[in-house]
């Protein structure tokens, strides 16, 4: 017989480097940030411990010390908190494990009534700006730090609720174009930087197109709550206005299709140079893109957008020159990240594009965990590399991400809803 594929191993193996909270750097730990960031600290490595307890790999007892230990000292809330730190980032790894521990669920209802008063704080400043008539902030709308990441945890926590309702209204707001100076711009340009501060390199601005950062997110939720029969007064028409931003920038290349990872002021009317190879990443890049015009063209009974979704993702993995350009495992922007994202397009792609995905899920597994490499040795590596123990860029992410295409089954935590590519009902 056979042992667990060795991407399982190596998942396990993280979660025994990390057992409990005393294991993890003391680098990491005395840093104040560390305990409720879900990007780069003690929730993401919690959520490993999660996914492979309700998956019957690993036991609870880990989980509930690292549960306790991010829980343990007050945590942020108020405009610095979002999906991915402070209170919501607790409360989605608690969510995870309230699903399979109904011990956990008093404790998440205290938080949510917090999240509910922010999220309703943060619309409220968002309609005054809009009625303004002025162009939003990254960090307004996105999924690491803005309204879309904290209506994920809804859609999940409450989906019926008013608060998630008020946040598909904001969205459906977003996507209507505003004056800015002498031209209508889409309801989504922000006139900074993609790092959110002026820069010289971006007069006048830029439209973001990532799944993190820019309007793929916005249309993904649209399209997760839709899926689920949530909708506001105007949704379809909201999904359908991004939709036809991403077919207007659109590059049909012998290569595949490809979308900018953004654009600025300038070629909204002078055009823009061919794109090259880029990463097919979750936060900027055609994986993401692909997943997020999939689940918009499964809400819209778009059967066009749903095949031409699947080929982009089967031709973005198959280019040599785009797997070149990914230079990382990571969740974020590596080879994890795109072999998690293709096993949820899988799912709900045509069969003949689910059949060519499926042949290219150990090509990039290999990448993370080479053929006949020890799992012990690449856990060592991740763990002492530049992502640490990390969610996002570090091994916690790489651990959860390699699971699902290894063993062939959506995760039992539903962890990934952070990355708002399913909810947990998929």
């Amino acid at each position: 017989m056979t042992g667990p594929h060795p991407a399982i191993q190596l998942a396990v193996a993280v979660a025994d480097r990390t057992a409990t909270p005393s294991a993890a750097p003391t680098g990491l730990t005395s840093r104040p940030w560390w305990r409720q960031s879900l990007a780069h600290g003690a929730p993401g490595l919690a959520l490993l411990h999660i996914e492979l307890a309700a998956a019957g790999l690993r036991p609870w007892q880990p989980v509930h010390e690292w549960l306790t230990y991010i829980t343990s000292e007050p945590v942020t809330s108020g405009p610095d908190s979002h999906l991915y730190y402070g209170t919501p980032a607790v409360a989605h790894a608690i969510a995870c494990a309230a699903d399979h521990l109904p011990g956990y669920e008093r404790a998440l209802q205290s938080l949510d009534q917090t999240i509910t008063a922010d999220t309703q704080y943060r619309l409220d400043a968002a309609h005054a700006r809009i009625d303004a008539g002025r162009l939003p902030d990254l960090a307004e709308f996105d999924v690491i730090r803005g309204l879309t990441g904290l209506g994920a945890y809804l859609l999940r926590r409450d989906p019926d609720g008013k608060t998630l309702h008020a946040v598909l209204e904001y969205l459906v707001r977003l996507t209507e174009p505003i004056q800015d100076a002498s031209e209508a711009l889409p309801g989504w340009w922000t006139l900074a930087s993609p790092d959110g501060r002026p820069h010289p390199d971006f007069p006048g601005g830029h439209g973001n197109f990532g799944l993190a950062h820019g309007i793929s997110g916005p249309l993904a939720l649209l399209a997760l709550a839709a899926r689920r029969g949530v909708t506001a007064s105007g949704h379809l028409k909201a999904m359908l206005r991004i939709c036809q931003w991403f077919d207007r920038w659109r590059e049909d290349t012998r290569e595949g299709f490809r979308w900018p990872y953004l654009i600025k002021r300038a070629h909204l009317h002078a055009g823009r140079e061919p794109l090259g190879p880029q990463r097919p990443s979750w936060c900027y890049g055609t994986a993401g893109l692909v997943r997020t015009q999939q689940l918009a063209a499964l809400a819209m009974g778009d059967a066009k957008r749903l095949n031409l979704a699947g080929h982009a993702l089967t031709q973005a993995i198959g280019d040599p020159a785009q797997r070149t350009a990914t230079t990382d495992l990571s969740l974020c922007h590596g080879f994890a990240g795109i072999a998690h994202l293709a096993t949820r397009v899988i799912v709900d792609a045509y069969p003949d594009t689910s059949a060519q995905l499926h042949t290219f899920l150990p090509v990039l597994l290999d990448e993370v965990l080479p053929s006949g490499a020890d799992p012990n040795d690449v856990t060592t590596a991740l763990l002492g590399g530049q992502g640490g123990p990390s969610l996002l860029e570090g091994a916690a992410g790489i651990a959860l991400a390699v699971l699902a295409p290894a063993t062939g089954s959506a995760p039992s935590s539903g962890w990934d809803t952070c990355l708002l590519i399913a909810t947990s009902k998929d």
